[in-house]
């Protein structure tokens, strides 16, 4: 096998494994019962997913360019999911629409009581 076969194989099984990830990362949002769970299976498996096939696109195309383009596209989906995920958990915790009972640590239950910040509707267990 020369190396460009070698590459060209090496591309294919990354694109399939991260194939693989951002597919059960779909499923993960569909199957998934809470809001923890989901944004979990949307960030986890999501963002290694778009990184393995991104790695597969550079050795795929074999161009400084390709990988120049390559790289913010892996960078901005690092930094924002796990900020948009942050997000709708909060959200989903002002809400109430978060399962309290199974959180192990409730680091915004202390200041749930001395802010407005959780105004909204009353839970349905209150």
């Amino acid at each position: 096998m020369s190396g460009d076969e070698i590459l060209d194989t090496t591309a294919l099984v990354l694109v399939l494994v991260g194939a693989l990830l951002c597919l059960t990362a779909a499923i993960g949002l569909l199957r998934f019962r809470d809001v923890p769970s989901r944004l979990h299976a949307a960030t986890k498996p999501q963002v290694l997913g778009l990184l393995l096939i991104a790695i597969a696109a550079a050795l795929s195309l074999r161009s400084w360019a390709a990988v120049a383009m390559l790289v913010p596209i892996v960078v901005i989906q690092m930094a924002t999911a796990p900020l948009s995920a942050h997000m709708v958990g909060r959200q989903a915790y002002r809400n109430r629409t978060i399962d309290e009972e199974s959180l192990f640590v409730d680091e915004l239950a202390a200041d749930a009581g001395s802010s407005d910040e959780l105004a909204g509707p009353p839970h349905p267990r209150d």
